[in-house]
């Protein structure tokens, strides 16, 4: 199997009509790691995978739409999908948060185990190699990279302008970029880039291929690919949920 990323939900900072928040499901020969678990994205996670074939679990950030499904899934393992010591690696306040939301049943695991990354962590998961780059946001966020038989996806996670690919390296064939507003909004110190600073973004670290993602509500996916088009010379596409990307 190719190294894939099927895009669960993409809705930037709330769930849009038909499209939950952040998350996607990466998988190569061995290995399904899922990439955020923002609410909603449990019901689209099972139509992609059985979900006792989960590897682990990686949560880039502490807000809550990127893993506020994290509770839930925990209760699958515990009841109904019964799983031990399924890895999860996240931040430090992304564990916090969990933990003082999660309440177990006397004489009941955890059956998530829970690993605290940073920018300088390296992991093995399976066939997947995954580094991280921490953003610009104004929490503790990690951008991930992962290289699985000699490809390498990249996910810039939630960003502001300060932040590009070239942190994680050379070589990425596809990156998925925050691209939450359009450029008439760059001046209102959101914390996300504009589709056109997420092309710019891409074009300097000269990847392969780039598709937009975290789009808020009502953002017209047709006039944020132009305006990335206008910059990244490469493949441009709009991430969506269901597609199944290729690296």
């Amino acid at each position: 199997m190719a190294l894939t990323v099927t895009v669960l939900g993409c809705s930037g900072s709330y769930a849009a009509p038909g499209n939950p928040c952040t998350g996607y499901l990466v998988r190569s020969d061995s290995t399904a790691v899922l990439l955020d678990c923002g609410p909603g994205t449990l019901g689209p996670l099972q139509e992609a995978i059985d979900l006792a074939d989960i590897s682990a679990i990686v949560a880039t950030h502490c807000h809550p739409d990127h893993w506020l499904e994290l509770p839930v899934i925990r209760n699958v393992y515990i009841w109904f999908v019964p799983r031990r010591n399924v890895p999860v690696y996240g931040t430090a306040e992304t564990r916090a948060m969990d933990e003082a939301i999660t309440v177990l049943r006397s004489g009941r695991s955890d059956p998530l185990a829970w690993n605290v990354i940073d920018p300088s962590s390296r992991l093995t998961i399976g066939d997947q190699q995954w580094s991280f780059s921490r953003t610009d946001h104004p929490v503790e966020t990690l951008a991930p990279r992962v290289d699985a038989g000699g490809r390498s996806f990249a996910f810039s996670s939630d960003t502001g302008p300060g932040w590009d690919f070239r942190s994680l390296g050379e070589g990425i064939h596809l990156a998925m970029c925050d691209a939450s507003h359009g450029c008439e909004h760059e001046d209102e110190g959101i914390p996300h880039m504009s589709a056109r600073q997420a092309a710019r973004a891409a074009a300097a670290a000269d990847v392969g291929r780039l598709v937009l993602t975290h789009l808020a509500p009502g953002c017209d996916p047709g006039a944020q690919l132009a305006e990335a088009g206008e910059v990244f010379a490469g493949e441009v596409d709009v991430a969506r949920p269901g597609l199944v990307l290729t690296v």
